[in-house]
């Protein structure tokens, strides 16, 4: 194994892991986020059943994701929860609440509206927490001697309150989409005309944080107006997926949408990721610096390389399995 980096092998699993969870979550909790704004209770119903077979299986990758970081990367516990506690706090609370709303809101009638209160409130929480972890993430934390040394609220700031709400933009706008593939009729032709208006909140609040971040973190700045020029290919191709995503929503496309916003998260994350190289809990500590022992890595690889298949294999076949229209009277009960 000399001939491997086991840091890096690890640190691209974990990055892979927090793609596919943001991925293939966040446009259930954007469809969360949505659900106030429904038109009517059928057209709940139906966002609901669109994702309730598939839900908790996304989540398959927050779980992977952590127990690998715990593991790979103790430091990035040791610094992130102290400092981070309340929010991921926040967030653990907003997933439980929506994974109770997906079982008792059909089988409940008297209390129903409290159960949508709970999936939309629920998933907004956890989106909001997530992008304040994000926006903690870029502006750093106060580490002395691989010790948090700053307080329980450092992380709330108004730039985190932005990439918080910018995320819960973008996966709404995720939802959206996936409702534009999902459904028809008056539920299709409702997201159809908020799809539009969701991505220009997105790309305004992308060009705030883009233009904020280099005064947030001064080793973002000279990435980006530094000597690494090809750092500017992935905002370009996150604004490319843009542009077809508004053509695809303006020619009535049903699947192109949802596939050019994936683009779009894919796009904005490697460049966040390149930014940052090989910094994991900013502003000074390297994925070397916070990984275990190459012994600890080793005896975990091997059990990941054996799961992860399990689980792309699993996640490929309940969506061809729940491929197609969600239509009235079918679903999840």
């Amino acid at each position: 194994m000399e001939a491997f980096d086991l840091t890096v092998i690890w640190a691209l699993i974990i990055g892979f892991g927090v793609i596919m969870y943001v991925l293939m979550d966040g446009f259930d909790l954007g469809v969360g986020i949505l659900f106030p704004f429904a038109p009517n209770e059928e057209s709940r119903d139906l966002m609901m059943n669109s994702v309730a077979p598939v839900w908790d299986g996304n989540e398959t990758w927050l779980v992977l994701g952590g127990a690998g970081l715990l593991g790979a990367f103790p430091l990035v516990y040791s610094v992130f929860l102290p400092a981070l506690y309340l929010g991921v706090f926040l967030m653990l609370a907003g997933l439980i609440f929506r994974g109770i709303a997906f079982e008792f809101r059909f089988k409940s009638q008297r209390n129903r509206r409290w159960w949508n209160r709970a999936f939309c409130g629920g998933s907004a929480v956890a989106s909001f927490a997530q992008g304040v972890v994000v926006g903690a993430y870029i502006q750093g934390f106060a580490v002395e001697d691989f010790v948090y040394v700053g307080g329980p609220l450092d992380w709330l700031t108004p730039f985190t309150v932005l990439t918080g709400l910018g995320l819960m933009a973008g996966y709404a706008l995720l939802g959206a989409t996936w409702l534009i593939m999902k459904t028809e009729g008056a539920t299709q032709a409702w997201v159809y005309r908020l799809a539009p208006r969701l991505l220009l909140a997105v790309l305004g609040v992308f060009a705030i944080i883009s233009i904020w971040t280099p005064f947030v973190d001064v080793g973002v700045r000279e990435r980006w107006f530094g000597h690494l020029h090809l750092i500017w290919v992935f905002p370009l191709l996150a604004l490319v997926c843009a542009a077809l995503l508004w053509r695809a929503i303006l020619q009535r496309r049903e699947g192109q949408p949802f596939i050019a916003t994936l683009g779009l998260f894919l796009f904005t994350y490697l460049g966040l990721v390149v930014s940052k190289w090989p910094v994991i809990v900013p502003p000074d500590y390297t994925i070397w610096d916070a990984a275990s022992d190459p012994g600890s890595q080793l005896f975990l690889l091997i059990g990941v390389l054996f799961v992860i298949p399990i689980v792309l294999a699993y996640t490929a076949w309940t969506y061809w399995v729940f491929r197609g229209k969600v239509r009235p009277g079918e679903g999840y009960h």
